[in-house]
């Protein structure tokens, strides 16, 4: 080995002063650090023991780019609350593993302009993958133009059959909660949820439906209440459901934020929750049903299990080894204080 080249304090190693110190070309050091086959074993011994004795850290790009692999993602989102892809980026970064993948995450704000932009900036950056998180579970159109590297969409699936789509299973989850409400010994199910015109809320509701006929029951009032995803339509759909149905004991949510509503309104009512009547919702947001007056009982999309599997998935395409095929993951009950079997 040469003898130690100096290197100024103020600039860390170089793959050149590796070389120099080993007495080598840079491109055998390179061929070295990076395990190719093509170099002798005490060649590349004599190289590993100068880059220890001189601190060299490669350029992690650098060797990226050498085994045509950036190490980095991009996570494309229009969720401006964050309450979805927050979860999923979790879920995937602990799939990535600490330290492994850098993850670049944009927010398109559902501006299909802006996504383009987006998506231009990250394949600039030669990203190895991308994951798509839609805002809502009806399918979106595929990302517009030719795209050079594996892309996965979660939560929302592409229209595109032949794309790799990781979703939630609704209808599951909708009959799940009813289950459980028929369960508690609950037979007067009415359900109150969102906008029809959302997926998402069509899917709960046609869960809930198969659970009831299942058990030989139909939904009070013969359909589902719809309305927006918020606690006011809550409130006013509790007095439309309570005053037209008194006998009601059960009410499944479509989503936690109105059964927030729904439970403030049975308590106006001087209704017992869970004594008389027993209110489920869906989402499983911490910060509404983990604080609700009772704590409520709900439906958890694992969004975090949701973003584990698609980056184990996007790892699969980078590598070449996985099938265009798309995967549907249940919902679990988080069971709280708003629900309880009938005395």
């Amino acid at each position: 080995m040469s003898t130690e080249p100096e290197i100024p304090l103020n600039r860390a190693a170089t793959l050149t002063d590796v070389a120099k110190l080993a007495g080598v070309s840079v491109a055998t050091a390179s061929k070295a650090i990076n395990g190719r086959d093509d170099v002798r074993a005490t060649t590349r011994q004599r190289v590993l023991e100068a880059a220890e004795l001189l601190s060299f850290a490669p350029n992690a790009l650098a060797r990226g780019l050498l085994g045509g692999r950036t190490g980095t993602v991009g996570l494309l989102t229009s969720d401006l609350e964050g309450r979805f892809s927050i979860p999923i980026l979790m879920g995937a970064e602990d799939a990535f593993g600490a330290g492994q993948v850098s993850v670049f995450l944009c927010d398109a704000r559902g501006d299909s302009i802006r996504e383009r932009y987006h998506v231009r900036a990250l394949l600039s950056r030669r990203v190895d993958g991308l994951i798509v998180v839609g805002s809502r579970t009806d399918p979106r159109p595929p990302l517009a133009g030719p795209i050079p590297v594996p892309v996965v969409y979660v939560y929302a699936p592409s229209a595109n059959p032949d794309d790799i789509s990781i979703t939630v299973d609704n209808v599951g989850g909708g009959r799940l909660a009813v289950e459980h409400l028929l369960a508690c010994g609950r037979r007067n199910v009415a359900h109150i949820t969102g906008e029809a015109g959302y997926q998402a809320a069509r899917d709960r509701a046609d869960g809930a439906r198969a659970a009831l006929a299942d058990a030989g029951r139909t939904m009070l009032g013969g359909k589902p209440y719809f309305g927006s995803w918020d606690e006011t339509w809550g409130r006013a759909a509790t007095h439309i459901v309570v005053e037209a149905h008194p006998e009601v004991d059960a009410i499944f949510c479509g989503s936690d934020q109105i059964a927030r509503g729904v439970l403030e309104t049975l308590r106006d009512l001087g209704r017992d929750v869970p004594g008389s009547i027993s209110v489920t919702g869906f989402d499983n947001w911490e910060a509404v049903a983990a604080h609700s007056r009772p704590r409520l009982t709900s439906i958890d999309m694992n969004l975090e299990h949701l973003g584990a599997a698609a980056g184990r998935r996007l790892f699969a395409a980078i590598d070449g080894g996985e099938r265009s095929t798309s995967d549907q993951y249940p919902g679990r009950l988080v069971v709280r204080d708003s629900t309880a079997p009938v005395s």
